[in-house]
C-alpha cells in the first residue's frame, strides 16, 4: 500500500529532523495552509519549502498544534514573507503571546530560542477548522503540552498527532518537569487517539505511519514505565534538553555547555530533583556521560559533538 495515497488530497508533509517539527502543507482550490513551522534555526530552510511547494501561491494560514520552539519557530519567517497570513495557536498560551512572555511560552525554561511573532485566532479544541479544502477536527491532547491540540480530518481519518503520539513514544512530559501532572493526559489523549480510529498518522516527528495499534501499544508500555518510575521520565527529559541544544550547535565546548545549562532553569530544577548531592558542574558532568554512552554525542577534546 502507498501510504500517500492514504493522506488527504493536497496535503504535501515536508518531514524534518528532530530539531524542527514536521510541517504539513495543504493546498486547496482557494486557499492553502500550513501545519507547525519548524525550530527558528531551519526558517530559512522552511520558507524555501513552502515557497517551492505553493509554486508562487500564497501562504493564507498558519497553524500550531502547540507553542514549543520546535513547532513554532518559523512563524515570523513565514509572517514576514506573507504579509496577509492569518496565524492560528491554540488558546492556552494565547496571552502570552499577545503580550510576548517567552519564559511563560517555555523558551527561556528550556533554553530555546523563538523569534516573537503574532496571532490573528486561537484553534478551539471541539471546533472544526477549514484547511485548504479539508474540514478538520480540532481536539485538545495534553500530556506532552498542557495546550496541545491534534487535528483529526474524518474523510480520510488521518490524524496530525503533533507530539501525542509518534510512531515510536510521544514527547516529553513538560507538566511532569513543573510538579503539575501530565501522565494521566497523555493515557487520555492516547485513549482519544484510539477511538478516532486514525488510517493515518502525520507524526510531529518522523514519517508518516499507518500501524497506529502498534505505535498505541508502544507508548502506552513507555508511558507505564514513567508512571512506575517517574526519575526515569526526569533522566529522558534532561538528555532531551541537551540533545536538543547539540542538535542545534552541534560542537559545544565545556564553558559554552555550563553557560547554556545554568540559563536553563528547567535543568537545574531537573538536576535538583534527581541528584541533590550533587554540584551542579557535577550533575552536567554525568548527563553529557549518559548522552555519549546512548551514541547520542560524542565527546572530543573537551568538546562535546552532536553524533
Amino acid at each position: 500500500m502507498n501510504l500517500h495515497k492514504l493522506l488527504p488530497p493536497g496535503l504535501t508533509v515536508l518531514e524534518r529532523g528532530w530539531l524542527s517539527s514536521n510541517s504539513i502543507l495543504i493546498k486547496g482550490q482557494r486557499a492553502t495552509a500550513l501545519v507547525d513551522s519548524g525550530y527558528c534555526t531551519h526558517a530559512p530552510q522552511t520558507l524555501a519549502l513552502v515557497q517551492a511547494a505553493l509554486g508562487g501561491r500564497a501562504l493564507d494560514r498558519l497553524v500550531n498544534t502547540h507553542l514549543h520552539s520546535d513547532h513554532c519557530g518559523g512563524n515570523a519567517a513565514l509572517q514576514a514573507a506573507y504579509p496577509c497570513l492569518r496565524t492560528l495557536v491554540p488558546p492556552g498560551h494565547a496571552a502570552f503571546v499577545r503580550h510576548w512572555n517567552p519564559d511563560q511560552l517555555s523558551y527561556t525554561p528550556t533554553g530555546q530560542q523563538c523569534p516573537q511573532f503574532q496571532l490573528d485566532d486561537v484553534l478551539q479544541p471541539g471546533a472544526d477548522l477549514t484547511l485548504g479544502d479539508l474540514r478538520w477536527q480540532v481536539h485538545a491532547a495534553p500530556g506532552h503540552d498542557p495546550h496541545s491540540v491534534l487535528l483529526f480530518e474524518p474523510a480520510s481519518r488521518c490524524l496530525l498527532s503533533a507530539d501525542a503520539l509518534w510512531q515510536r513514544g510521544f514527547g516529553v512530559v513538560f507538566p511532569e518537569l513543573e510538579d503539575e501532572g501530565g501522565f494521566a493526559d497523555v493515557a487520555a489523549t492516547l485513549d482519544l487517539i484510539e477511538a478516532l480510529t486514525p488510517l493515518v498518522v502525520v507524526p510531529g516527528h518522523g514519517a508518516p505511519f499507518t500501524d497506529v495499534t502498534p505505535a498505541l501499544a508502544f507508548a502506552r508500555s513507555r508511558l507505564d514505565a514513567f508512571v512506575a518510575n517517574p526519575a526515569r521520565h526526569l533522566a529522558h527529559a534532561a538528555k532531551v534538553l541537551l540533545k536538543f541544544k547539540l542538535l542545534d550547535a552541534q560542537r559545544m565546548t565545556r564553558a559554552d555547555l555550563q553557560a547554556w545549562a545554568l540559563g536553563t532553569p528547567y535543568l537545574q530544577r531537573l538536576f535538583a530533583r534527581q541528584s541533590p548531592d550533587l554540584a551542579f558542574a557535577q550533575g552536567l558532568d554525568v548527563l553529557v556521560r549518559e548522552l555519549v554512552r546512548a551514541g547520542a554525542a560524542t565527546l572530543q577534546a573537551g568538546v562535546l559533538h552532536n553524533a
